[in-house]
């Protein structure tokens, strides 16, 4: 009797660990299900004396399997692009005696200095904010850690956060561009992220995110660099490790672009 008890026991045993394997099994083969394969145009960008901007082309294709189960909704195709991180001041200017003058601010901490999304239709369209919110994909999601304290105003600091927003859109820094991913085909698409004239140089993560009927199904991520060439490399990089060599050559340029127009101009 003990025996067949043991017997009995191994068997399930067995029985629910060959399921749980079975389970994982059906758990990666649906998650390979759709795959993305993707690129860029150009994977590096020199800024020159001459630099007014550049564009970048991400593109790729969706990758199906034999397995992969049709379903009714379409394709939504989700690229963002974020600069290095950066720490900055928004200030907010009030009127002292009839004189406007920085009134308050608060400084965050490790935000992407360049942010642009790309997508085939609305955030909200594609999937919920919840699911954005964990994936921080938009603007609106975006961590902005503060040094505030915890005294400080919610709604203050919200506020501060909404100016940087505004601040950025205006400089050309932050973008959000709502069907600006097209699909060529079925499987196919592309878009073209703008890159202007000011954006600062780094490290660039450029990450394309497959949407389907509100759920994610899988990203792949890439990077970009833009860098500074030339004369302009060279500046900066003295700027950067030699800041005293490069203070006395800038303050001796002055110096002697002045005496030159003094004589260029001098009367007789």
């Amino acid at each position: 009797m003990i025996r067949r008890l043991s017997a009995l026991k191994a068997a399930a045993c067995s029985l629910v660990l060959l399921g749980g394997l079975t389970g994982l099994v059906s758990q990666s083969g649906d998650a390979k299900a759709e795959a993305l394969v993707t690129a860029l145009s150009e994977p590096a960008i020199r800024i020159t004396s001459n630099f007014t901007g550049a564009d970048i082309v991400v593109f790729g294709t969706v990758e199906r399997d034999a397995a992969t189960v049709e379903r009714p909704d379409p394709y939504d195709i989700v690229v963002s692009v974020r600069g290095p991180k950066e720490t900055t001041v928004t200030r907010r200017k009030a009127r002292v005696f009839g004189v406007w003058v920085n009134n308050d601010a608060v400084r965050f901490i490790d935000i992407p200095s360049f942010y642009a999304l790309h997508s085939t239709r609305a955030l909200d369209e594609i999937a919920d904010g919840a699911l954005l919110s964990s994936k921080e994909i938009g603007a609106a999601y975006l961590p902005m850690k503060s040094d505030a304290t915890v005294e400080d105003d919610a709604q203050r600091i919200g506020e501060f956060r909404q100016s940087l927003l505004r601040l950025k859109q205006q400089a050309g820094l932050y973008a959000e561009r709502p069907g600006a991913v097209t699909f060529l085909s079925p499987s196919l698409f592309r878009t073209t992220v703008p890159l202007p004239a000011n954006v600062p140089v780094g490290n660039y993560e450029v990450e394309v995110t497959l949407f389907r009927g509100g759920a994610l199904l899988t990203s792949e991520s890439g990077s970009l660099k833009i860098g500074k060439a030339g004369f302009e490399q060279f500046t900066f990089e003295l700027a950067h490790s030699n800041p005293v060599i490069y203070g006395l050559a800038t303050v001796l340029m002055a110096l002697a672009t002045g005496w030159l127009a003094g004589v260029i101009f001098r009367k007789e």
